[in-house]
Order: structure tokens, then sequence, then C-alpha cells
């Protein structure tokens, strides 16, 4: 289920809500950008799936976000908790970032972790399967898989050149529970 906890982003970090209705998690994200949507993932994939057969499944979804944010290319990533990389490819973005271009995510499998650090406060936002989230260019995040990830999401981009992650050099995103501890 999709949840929201937001931290002070002053020490001690201390909780100021908890949020687990959808809809007022959107609500509180929109004053900072963020979009947070309801979609249809109910497609299912086999294991073996490519992302070929991933994009075709929900080629429908990919055209309409297309049309509507200006995307021009899409990709899928898919962790499993076995997945032989797993440890590198979870502390690859646990540390603050932005990027030149939108972060665009649809969830079609599993969960993962969106940390926002935005007004005065981090939004530590759940995504699961049916999410589709979309956060600005230029907006404070960093993201975690979580110790055993299980996820698929579809990613969009106007140009896989503005993804590129730009490291902050904040270390809010070490003082901040891990996905594990937020789960719990």
């Amino acid at each position: 289920m999709t949840s929201l906890t937001q931290y002070d982003d002053a020490a001690p970090h201390a909780v100021r809500q908890s949020l687990s209705d959808h809809g007022a998690i959107a609500a509180a994200l929109a004053p900072h950008g963020i979009v947070l949507e309801r979609w249809d993932a109910s497609t299912p994939l086999a294991g073996d799936a490519s992302d070929d057969d991933i994009l075709s499944a929900y080629a429908g979804d990919i055209d309409k976000l297309k049309a509507r944010g200006g995307y021009q290319s899409c990709d899928v990533l898919r962790l499993a908790p076995d997945h032989p990389q797993r440890t590198d490819l979870r502390a690859k973005f646990l540390a603050e970032h932005i990027h030149d271009d939108d972060e665009v995510r649809f969830f079609v499998e599993g969960a993962g972790l969106f940390y926002i650090h935005a007004g005065g406060m981090v939004h530590a936002l759940e995504c699961t399967a049916g999410d589709l989230i979309a956060v600005p260019a230029g907006t404070h995040h960093w993201f975690d898989t979580g110790e055993r990830p299980s996820f698929t999401v579809i990613r969009l981009f106007t140009t896989p050149d503005g993804w590129v992650a730009r490291f902050t050099g904040d270390p809010i995103a070490e003082a901040i529970p891990l996905y594990e501890g937020i789960a719990a």
C-alpha cells in the first residue's frame, strides 16, 4: 500500500505525519510539484518477461504518458530480491541528487521508496504497483530499493542525458531511516 512519512529536514528529523490515503498523499506532495496518480497495473508479467514484453503490455499507458509529458523514450528497470548486483544498485542512488529532467516512474510490480527533500521536510514515499510518480527536474531526492528489492518500473525520459544524477553533497539521506526502518 502506498504510504508517506514526512520528516523534519532539520535534526533530530522528527516525524511530522504519516499518511496512507492515496488522495491525501497526492495532495500533500502537490505543492512541491510532485504528481502521484493511481494507474492500472494489473497486467500479469511472467518472471522471465523481457523489457520489450513489459513495454508491450503497457504500451497504451506509455503512449498516454508520452503525449501528456512530452517524453521521448522509456525503459524498464526490474529488480528481484536475488539480483546479483542488488547491493550496488541500491547504493547508487541513496545519496541526495537532482536531475535536469523529470523523474517519471510507473510501478507495474512491487514497491520502492522515494525520498523527496522539499518544503522543509523529507517526504518518504513508498510507491507500490499502480503508482505513477513524476518528480520535477531539479527536485532534491533519493531512492531506496530496500535490502531485497522487488519491483518493476517503467521509466520515461524527455532525454536520457537529462536524467543523469547530480549529487548535492548534502548528508541528509544518511539521517533519515532506510526503507526497512520506514516500512517496518
